[in-house]
């Protein structure tokens, strides 16, 4: 799964179940993602994006962008477009 290692988290929002990706590949509103980590295996779909609290449709490499999670994430894992 790792030729579909889109980015990484590097922060965490639990009381609003908001994490920030820097991403290393495109992804859009729509990609279903896998987060991977030591304790954590979450499956979803993308439904918004966000910068600086302004919705995208889509983002590209380098950007850091914050999505709404359904389970709980860390900081270090591993976010895989599925």
């Amino acid at each position: 799964m790792k030729d579909n290692l889109i980015g990484h988290v590097i922060h965490y929002f639990g009381n609003i179940s908001v994490a920030v990706i820097k991403l290393d590949g495109k992804l859009s509103v729509g990609d279903s993602i896998k987060i991977e980590g030591a304790t954590t295996n979450s499956d979803q779909t993308v439904r918004s994006i966000q910068i600086d609290k302004k919705d995208l449709e889509s983002a590209d490499k380098g950007d850091e962008v914050g999505i709404k999670v359904v389970d709980k994430v860390r900081v270090g894992d591993k976010v895989y477009k599925i």
